[in-house]
């Protein structure tokens, strides 16, 4: 049985000075990188949105709409972001602090332009899975550790997908090694895990 870290999208695009950045974003990566120095895991695993030109999440595929305002996606609400993580740019790459040379398997997401993707495991429609849930079922993951950005959007609805995508899997919210966007979505996307049985934890826990 595995215990694995899964890092949630913690790229230049989302710490100070990208196109999306999360307050504070930044101040994740020493606490992720001592957490794969712990030597508690036996897999770490780094989610990266990886969106192509034009996603049709961005509010510049949407004529007279702005970043931050809602739209529709194919049918469905979509909230519209600023063109961020585009494939193959800076701010699509890992922090450059981040220890990379320990993550074991990178997850990208977010390719379809029909469609958002929050979790790493699926997108937003819930009909296309990136191939993580079997994947870590594959190298049979009992635990799973999640952290990084945002709270309340990519980290929440990927602590989500864990409890039900890997049933009898103990899955764990590292709250001081994430950033979310609004302090009370925050705060709800905590409530939340914690209701669907996602253990709230602090790094000194696991590291002490």
């Amino acid at each position: 049985m595995a215990r694995a870290l899964l890092l949630i999208d913690i790229q230049n695009g989302f710490c100070p000075g990208g196109n999306l950045p999360v307050a504070g974003g930044d101040e994740v990566v020493p606490v992720a990188n001592a957490l794969m120095a712990s030597g508690r895991y036996d897999l770490v695993i780094a989610s990266q949105d990886w969106h192509p030109p034009g996603h049709g999440s961005f509010a510049s595929s949407h004529p007279g709409k702005t970043p931050f305002e809602m739209g529709e996606l194919s049918g469905k609400p979509q909230m519209l972001w600023p063109d961020h993580c585009i494939q193959g740019t800076r701010d699509a790459a890992f922090h450059p602090d981040l220890d990379v040379g320990s993550v074991d398997h990178v997850q990208r997401k977010g390719q379809n332009r029909a469609v958002d993707s929050y979790s790493a495991f699926r997108d937003n429609d819930q009909a296309a899975r990136t191939g993580l849930a079997d994947y870590m079922k594959a190298k049979d993951v009992s635990e799973v550790d999640i952290c990084g950005l945002a709270t309340d959007y990519c980290v929440k609805f990927s602590a989500l997908d864990a409890v039900e995508m890997l049933p009898g899997v103990k899955v764990r919210f590292i709250e001081d090694a994430s950033r979310g966007i609004d302090p009370e979505g925050i705060k709800a996307a905590i409530a939340e895990m914690r209701e669907k049985g996602v253990e709230i934890v602090r790094s000194a826990d696991i590291l002490r």
